[in-house]
């Protein structure tokens, strides 16, 4: 499926984070919303890119914004990543798979971010990093593509400022 365009509803998600505890895009009317879709726990850059987080949690709560990060590994995955690093906001995952036994996360699919990649000439699917920020009306306001680790926790939340969301 393709990404969800600027302007455009964000598809509604029901999953569990790392506690077991089920969060519904409909939790969050009224409210911006931070989804950032990352790869793998526990690897480099998501771990960067979590912790990033987690250090701005207090700032975008200030904005009054929530920040949830989608992957497809299991709760109990997410519950060692959010464990072992101190991350205090929800990481969903998207850990369904199919007959085969092979992931097919549904929301990772709804938001264009379950595609095609390729390493050392083996194609595979998995998640691209995609951050999305969807306003308090549930309508998409922004999307970073291919997200760059370094300072994006911080972009994202000078876009939030900066339209005074």
């Amino acid at each position: 499926m393709p990404r969800i365009e600027p302007g455009r509803k964000a598809p509604a998600f029901n999953l569990k984070d790392q506690d077991g505890t089920a969060h519904k895009l409909s939790d969050y009317a009224g409210k911006p919303l931070v989804l950032f879709f990352y790869p793998k726990d526990m690897t480099s850059g998501c771990t960067t890119e979590a912790c990033d987080f987690q250090e701005c949690k207090s700032r975008f709560g200030r904005k009054g914004a929530r920040v949830l990060g989608i992957s497809i590994l299991s709760e109990k995955s997410k519950k060692k990543f959010a464990d072992k690093h101190g991350l205090k906001y929800p990481l969903l995952a998207d850990d369904a798979v199919n007959a085969e036994g092979k992931p097919d996360p549904k929301v990772c699919q709804k938001y264009g971010v379950w595609v095609e990649k390729s390493m050392y000439g083996r194609t595979y699917m998995g998640i691209e990093r995609v951050t999305y920020l969807i306003g308090p009306d549930g309508k998409v306001v922004r999307r970073w593509d291919k997200v760059k680790v370094p300072n994006h926790a911080q972009e994202v939340l000078a876009v939030i400022t900066e339209l005074g969301l």
